[in-house]
């Protein structure tokens, strides 16, 4: 694996067909989606998606990539990118991190991670996300990286009873070559 790849504490890879047990763990056991009631889903989902990713070709710069830390060789979570807006130069990505993973600086270094990769090799001016509004330990991940707010989808999303608000914020290339450098230190 390229060192582009990698960081201090996570290394960015393919989804390998094996990484299924922990996805469905994330997704079933961590509590990440409190309030949110989803159909329970079988291993053989799971198993399913999982090969799904692993044989993905990655079309239009949309891909999912696994999150392993360095020092573990865990898998941690996951980062993607999305939406592409190729004409415009603007890409949207997610990320999520197993709740027993989190606040150990993993989120961090995978989204510069990406980011280096998208502004500099893929040439995209713009990346947009997407958080709710009541996920502040995700919108301080995201200011901290140098995100600025764009503005606020009133009562967007909805799920637990009720309509939530969802932040977009992005970050501009310069933004980011200013703050991280888009060349690996």
């Amino acid at each position: 694996m390229a060192l582009s790849w990698t960081g201090n504490r996570v290394r960015l890879r393919a989804v390998e067909p094996e990484d299924w047990t922990a996805f469905a763990h994330f997704a079933d056991g961590d509590g990440a989606r409190r309030g949110r009631l989803d159909l329970p889903r079988s291993a053989e989902s799971y198993r399913a998606w999982a090969k799904e990713q692993a044989l993905a070709e990655g079309d239009d710069d949309r891909f999912r990539l696994a999150i392993e830390a360095t020092a573990t060789g865990e898998l941690v979570g996951s980062v993607g990118s999305h939406r592409t807006g190729r004409c415009s130069g603007w890409f949207e990505f997610d990320i999520a991190i197993g709740a027993g993973h989190r606040r150990k600086g993993y989120a961090t270094e995978a989204v510069v991670l990406l980011l280096r990769f998208m502004f500099a090799e893929r040439r995209y001016h713009k990346c947009l996300a997407a958080v709710l509004a009541h996920n502040e330990a995700s919108l301080a991940l995201f200011r901290g990286l140098g995100f600025v707010e764009e503005g606020r989808l009133r009562e967007h999303v909805f799920f637990a009873g009720r309509h939530h608000d969802l932040v977009m914020m992005s970050m501009l290339v310069n933004e980011f070559d200013r703050r991280h450098t888009m060349s690996q230190p």
